[in-house]
């Protein structure tokens, strides 16, 4: 499997969990950053820092947010893991295709 074939073919990098809560979540809520922190139970400079791409979708804010938008976790951990597997291809590019893949028996 080529690298381009993970990923879809993709040309940019997805787009972060956080930009999404930012530009359509939080508006769409009419909610602020610190209105969401206090109803979900966490700092204000977590959700700052995630809205910011400063930080990581974890599974427990995955939850939180499903909970309180009516969405799933699954959705926004998506999100984070296309993320991820993009960061971490475009790292790796070069030691990725040194590896030959065997044929199966």
């Amino acid at each position: 499997m080529r690298h381009d074939d993970i990923l879809n073919g993709r040309k940019r990098r997805p787009t972060h969990p956080g930009a999404i809560l930012r530009e359509v979540v939080l508006p769409g809520a009419g909610m602020t950053q610190t209105e969401l922190s206090k109803l979900i139970g966490v700092g204000r400079r977590t959700i700052n820092e995630l809205c910011r791409e400063r930080r990581a979708m974890s599974v427990d804010m995955a939850y939180r947010l499903a909970r309180i938008f009516g969405s799933s976790p699954r959705f926004w951990l998506n999100l984070q893991q296309a993320v991820d597997v993009w960061d971490h291809l475009q790292t790796r590019r070069k030691e990725y295709a040194r590896i030959k893949p065997i044929k199966a028996a």
